[in-house]
């Protein structure tokens, strides 16, 4: 018996926050894999760029403010256009606002980190798989959400962590409205992983080594240990999963 592949040769894959840490790594791997990336991110060089340094293609970048619910048809059409019908979506792009006190957190870190990490992810789905829906074509959705989605966080961090919940919870619910559709919509949990959004000046060094060694397996995530996962979830090898929140975090969340 062979091992199998992924099977994403071909196939156009749609990476949101394409241009961060994670977002980066993900694209590549769908490229090494075969696959037409679209990379999205708020900042358009920086999109084009890596979608310019991934191997095969064609590939293509795209600035975009996923906040502007009303032209997310639109960037839709335009990728299409590029790189012809996607059938694969991956939202990673996300923010967070950290502080040591809830009584710290304004409105406008609230609206911020819901509107980026849950509405428009919500709404991006929804956007994609009624393209998806109107040409009765099959597709996967893999939504990024964060340990957090369990423990809840502390501090500011809570207003993050309850954004994440709900993408573990929309991702349920989305997978169950769609199933019917051949749509098969899962997720991906990171721990705690070395980019900047972890790796912030305000984290001294002795509170990085106290959350490390609190990972079973001893390090902090990288960006590339969420490749296989990804790819999983989007390839026709988790053809029988849907609704499902894979957690990739070397053991710091565990159920």
């Amino acid at each position: 018996m062979t091992a199998p592949a992924f099977g994403l040769e071909g196939r156009v894959a749609v990476v949101t926050g394409g241009a961060g840490a994670i977002g980066r790594a993900v694209c590549e791997a769908f490229a090494a894999a075969g696959a037409h990336v679209a990379v999205l991110d708020l900042r358009a060089e920086a999109a084009e760029g890596v979608a310019d340094a991934l191997p095969g293609g064609p590939h293509a970048g795209f600035g975009a403010d996923l906040r502007a619910i009303a032209a997310l048809a639109d960037l839709l059409g335009r990728i299409e256009g590029r790189l012809g019908q996607p059938t694969i979506l991956v939202n990673i792009a996300g923010v967070i606002r950290r502080s040591h006190d809830v009584f710290a957190v304004t409105e406008a870190d609230w609206d911020l980190q819901h509107d980026t990490n849950l509405k428009s992810v919500f709404f991006l789905c929804q956007a994609f798989a009624a393209r998806l829906v109107a040409e009765g074509r099959p597709g996967a959705i893999v939504n990024y959400t964060s340990q957090g989605w369990m423990s809840g966080g502390v501090g500011g961090s809570v207003v993050y962590n309850a954004a994440k919940g709900g993408v573990t919870t929309m991702t349920r619910g989305l997978a169950r409205s769609w199933a019917q559709h051949r749509i098969r919509v899962n997720a991906v949990a990171p721990g705690l992983v070395a980019t900047p959004m972890l790796m912030t000046p305000e984290m001294t060094p002795e509170q990085l080594a106290t959350l490390e060694a609190a990972i079973p397996l001893g390090r902090f995530g990288r960006p590339e240990d969420h490749i296989g996962a990804t790819l999983f979830l989007a390839s026709d090898l988790a053809a029988y999963v849907t609704g499902a929140t894979l957690n990739v975090s070397g053991g710091f969340l565990m159920y």
